[in-house]
C-alpha cells in the first residue's frame, strides 16, 4: 500500500491558516488596526471601499519598520512580541502570534509602505498571494500604510460567502468601534467610499463613547471604578431605563483587548436584576485590568475569548462594583430596614428635645368602610360567596363579595359610570364586555387594538398608503453608525407607513413627518423601539421585515391597559376587530377574547 500522508504546500497551508484568522474584511481591519496600536501610533486612519471587498487601507504614524522587518513580517509566526512560550503569559500587546499579516497576504494583494523616524526613506513591498512581487525604496512620512486589495481574490469560494455590502460594513464598523473605544487617547478616522463616517479626536473614555454612539449617551452613562489587589475595573454602565431588547452596547475588555465572556456578562445582568425587564439587556463599556499572568488569551484564533486564573473573584468584584454604582446613583432602594431605632432617639436629643422621639399613636376604626353610604345599615361580612345587594331587583347589578378588593372596587366604579342602557361595559379600564346571543363576550382592548392596527399597517406597507402628519418642529434622531445603517435600509417601508425621515449626516436623521396614528407619541422612542425589534428579528426576507415592522408599530401605538374608553371608542374597536382577517389571535399569538356562555354564568 502506498503512503497516503503528505505535507501540504505552503500556499495551501497559508490559506487554511488565513481561514482561521481572516473570515471577512472586518477581520483584516481588526488585525491591521491592532498592529497600528502596537506600533505606538497616536493617529490611525481607516479607509475602505466596497465594504472592504475592493480595498482596505490603514494609515498610522507609529514607529514603522526597517527594510528587513518589512520583508520578514509576512512570514508565518514572525513576531516581535514573544520569543519563548513563557512570554504568552506576559502579553501586553494586541498581536503576538505573527499570523495576521501572513494570513492576509495569502488571500489578498497587499502593499506595505513603512518608515522609521531615524530612516531617511521608507520601503515599499508588494505581496500577492504570499509571493513578494516588488520591493523598492519610497519617500514618505514616518509610520506605516497597509493597503489590502481584492480580498479572497484567489479563494473565490470564500468570497462568495461574504454578505451584502451593508452587512459587511456593519462588521467593519463594529471592529473599528472595539479597537477605538478603549483607546480614547488616540485619534481615529473612518472613511467609506469617499465619505468620512467617524472623526474621533483624542479625549477621555466618556467622550469616546459619545463620539461613537451619539450625543444622547452623554446623560445615559454612569462611571464604574473599582480597585482590588489583582483586579481593577474601569468604565461606564448605561442607566437601567435605557436597557435594550438586543445585545447592542455591551463591551468587555481585558487589558484593553475586546473579549466575549458570558459568565462575566451574567454578573452585570445579575446586578441589574429586578431593575430591567427579563427580555432586556443592560449596556456597559468596561475594561478589566489584570496581571497578564492571570489570564490566557491564546485559546482562540481571534483572541476574543480568554481564561481567567480566578474567574469567580473577577465575577464577585465586577458584580459588587456595578451594584455599588447603582446604589450611589439612587437607581435602587438602599434602605436598611433592620437599622436600630436608637438613631431616632439620638436625633431627638441632638435637637434639644427633653424627651426622645416616639412613634405617634393615631386612633383608627378598623370597621370603617369608605365605600359604604352613611345612610345604609352596616352589611354583615360575606366570606367566599357572592350575593346581590338589596336593590338588585330594581336593576342594580352590583355585587358584594365580602371585603371588596381594590380591583373589585375599580370594576364596580367603572360599571357604575356606564349608563344602564349601554351596549358595552369597560371592566378595570382594560376589558370590554358586551352581551352576545350565547352569553358574555370579554375582549382585551389592548390585544384587540393591536390586531386592528397590525392588519392596517400590513395593508399600508403593501399599498404604500400610509398617511403622514407633518411635524411643526422636526426632531433629530441620533444613532450609532450601525443603527443608522439599519434605519436607512428601512426608509422605504417607514415611508409607506407615513414616516418622513431625512438623513442629514451618516448618524443623524430629521423626523419631518409621522404616521397619523402616532400623534402625541414619543416618535424618537418609537423609532428606537422599531430598530431594537428589527435587530432582534433580523432577516433577509423582505416579507418578514414588513411583518416585524407592522408588529412593532401595532404594539407601540395600540391602546394600553388601564385606558378609559368612551362608548363610541369601545364600539369602534369591536367593529374593527371583527372586520379583521384574523380576529381571534393578537399579533403576539395571545387570545384576544373569550365568550362566557350561559352555563358558565349560571355556575
Amino acid at each position: 500500500m502506498l503512503d497516503v500522508i503528505k505535507l501540504l504546500p505552503d500556499s495551501v497551508a497559508n490559506q487554511i491558516a488565513a481561514g482561521e484568522v481572516i473570515q471577512r474584511p472586518a477581520s483584516a481591519v481588526k488585525e491591521l488596526m491592532e498592529n497600528a496600536l502596537d506600533a505606538g501610533a497616536t493617529q490611525i486612519d481607516l479607509v475602505v471601499k466596497d465594504a472592504g471587498k475592493s480595498m482596505i487601507m490603514v494609515v498610522d504614524n507609529g514607529c514603522g519598520m526597517s527594510e528587513t522587518d518589512a520583508r520578514l513580517c509576512f512570514e508565518r509566526h514572525a513576531t516581535s512580541k514573544i520569543s519563548r512560550a513563557e512570554d504568552l503569559f506576559a502579553i501586553r500587546t494586541m498581536g503576538f502570534r505573527g499570523e495576521a499579516l501572513a494570513s492576509i497576504a495569502a488571500i489578498a494583494q497587499v502593499e506595505l509602505k513603512t518608515r522609521r523616524k531615524e530612516d531617511e526613506v521608507g520601503v515599499k513591498i508588494v505581496n500577492e498571494g504570499s509571493v513578494v512581487k516588488e520591493q523598492t525604496l519610497v519617500p514618505m512620512q514616518p509610520g506605516t500604510t497597509f493597503t489590502v486589495k481584492n480580498l479572497f481574490f484567489n479563494v473565490p469560494a470564500r468570497r462568495n460567502f461574504l454578505k451584502s455590502p451593508q452587512a459587511e460594513m456593519r462588521h467593519i464598523v463594529e471592529e473599528f468601534t472595539r479597537v477605538s473605544l478603549m483607546n480614547p487617547e488616540i485619534g481615529f478616522t473612518l472613511n467609506s467610499d469617499g465619505k468620512e463616517i467617524y472623526h474621533l479626536y483624542p479625549g477621555n473614555l466618556k467622550q469616546r463613547i459619545v463620539g461613537l454612539f451619539g450625543s444622547n449617551y452623554e446623560e445615559r452613562l454612569l462611571p464604574v471604578r473599582q480597585e482590588a489587589e489583582r483586579v481593577c475595573i474601569d468604565g461606564y454602565i448605561v442607566k437601567a431605563e435605557y436597557a435594550k431588547k438586543t445585545r447592542g452596547e455591551q463591551y468587555f475588555f481585558v487589558n484593553k483587548r475586546y473579549i466575549k465572556h458570558a459568565y462575566l456578562h451574567h454578573a452585570i445582568e445579575n446586578a441589574f436584576m429586578e431593575m430591567i425587564p427579563k427580555d432586556s439587556f443592560p449596556g456597559y463599556f468596561l475594561n478589566i485590568e489584570v496581571d497578564p499572568s492571570d489570564i490566557d488569551i491564546n485559546i482562540h484564533p481571534t483572541k476574543t475569548e480568554v481564561n481567567f486564573l480566578d474567574v469567580k473573584l473577577v465575577y464577585a468584584i465586577l458584580h459588587a462594583a456595578v451594584r455599588k454604582v447603582i446604589g450611589q446613583h439612587n437607581l435602587s432602594p438602599m434602605i436598611d430596614f433592620d437599622e436600630s431605632t436608637e438613631l431616632n432617639n439620638d436625633f431627638g436629643t441632638a435637637m434639644g428635645m427633653s424627651s426622645p422621639l416616639a412613634i405617634p399613636n393615631i386612633p383608627i376604626d378598623p370597621n370603617f368602610n369608605p365605600f359604604r353610604k352613611e345612610f345604609e345599615p352596616r352589611e354583615p361580612r360575606w366570606e367566599g360567596s357572592f350575593r346581590p345587594q338589596k336593590n338588585a331587583s330594581s336593576g342594580d347589578w352590583r355585587l358584594l363579595y365580602g371585603e371588596r378588593t381594590d380591583l373589585a372596587e375599580a370594576t364596580l366604579e367603572t360599571m357604575e359610570e356606564t349608563k344602564s342602557n349601554s351596549q358595552y361595559l369597560q371592566v378595570n379600564q382594560s376589558y370590554i364586555v358586551t352581551a352576545v346571543k350565547s352569553g358574555l363576550l370579554l375582549i382585551d382592548q389592548h390585544l384587540a387594538h393591536s390586531r386592528v392596527l397590525y392588519e392596517k399597517y400590513l395593508k399600508e406597507l403593501e399599498n404604500h398608503s400610509g398617511v403622514s402628519q407633518q411635524e411643526l418642529f422636526p426632531q433629530a434622531l441620533s444613532l450609532n453608525l450601525n443603527d443608522a445603517s439599519l434605519l436607512k435600509e428601512m426608509l422605504s417601508e417607514l415611508g409607506n407607513l407615513g414616516f418622513v425621515l431625512e438623513q442629514v449626516n451618516p448618524t443623524t436623521f430629521m423626523i419631518n413627518g409621522t404616521p397619523s396614528d402616532a400623534a402625541g407619541c414619543d416618535v424618537v422612542a418609537l423609532l428606537e423601539k422599531i430598530l431594537d425589534n428589527f435587530k432582534l428579528n433580523r432577516t433577509d426576507l423582505q416579507l418578514d421585515r414588513k411583518l416585524n415592522l407592522a408588529k412593532t408599530m401595532a404594539a407601540q401605538l395600540s391602546i394600553k391597559p388601564q385606558t378609559k374608553l368612551s362608548e363610541m371608542e369601545m364600539q369602534n374597536i369591536v367593529d374593527q376587530l371583527f372586520a379583521c382577517n384574523v380576529a381571534e389571535v393578537a399579533p403576539n399569538g395571545k387570545k384576544i377574547y373569550v365568550i362566557l356562555n350561559m352555563e358558565d354564568l349560571f355556575k
